[in-house]
């Protein structure tokens, strides 16, 4: 005689454990905030400093940032931030396409790091910001590519808060068609739907 199974807190949604599902999608959520927010921060830093001379007057100094550099880094970067709150929006096929495309934005701002950091931008040069852009690259691709792989199975946003299906409320509601108004206003105040079927 076998043991009956028990449902618990390691019941499924869509193959992956509730509890791990949850929290890999809150890793992938972080990996992308984390490294989509220092890839932002780091591009409005100054990258390099060009000092130019004038004779008897004052030297000139003219500060370039990350976005002065390579303008559609910044952009990237901030795609990428909202690609994690959408992570949060979106379920399935979708999310596991929206995982593929901040893979592909990771890359391309660690891709704009990289150059930072190798290109010679004249004058003295910061390789700090480039540096962190590359890392943000990095985390925010990493972030894409656990959703990309894992994603479909995750839960998603609000997915507790939505109505049981009939089998699962064992009730047995009537369409409103075949019910009276009175048992419609009565099932409005027990704070049911009475259109539903």
């Amino acid at each position: 005689m076998s043991a009956p199974e028990v449902a618990g807190p390691a019941a499924t949604d869509g193959g992956v454990p509730t509890a791990r599902g949850r929290r890999e999608l809150a890793y992938a959520v972080l990996l992308c905030l984390a490294g989509a927010g220092l890839a932002c921060w780091a591009v409005t830093r100054t990258w390099s400093v060009e000092v130019t001379a004038r004779g008897a007057l004052p030297p000139t100094r003219q500060d370039r940032s990350g976005a002065d550099l390579l303008p559609w880094l910044s952009a990237l970067a901030l795609v990428a931030l909202a690609g994690a709150g959408a992570v949060l929006a979106t379920r399935g096929r979708v999310r596991r396409l929206l995982g593929g495309l901040l893979v592909g934005l990771g890359l391309a701002v660690a891709a704009g790091g990289g150059y930072g950091l190798a290109a010679d931008l004249g004058g003295a040069v910061s390789r700090q910001w480039p540096a962190c852009c590359l890392i943000g690259g990095v985390l925010a691709a990493g972030g894409g590519l656990l959703t990309a792989l894992r994603g479909a199975g995750w839960p998603a946003m609000g997915a507790r808060y939505e109505r049981p299906s009939r089998a699962d409320a064992g009730t047995d509601r009537q369409p409103i068609g075949e019910r009276g108004n009175r048992e419609a206003w009565d099932a409005l105040d027990r704070g049911e739907d009475p259109t539903v079927s």
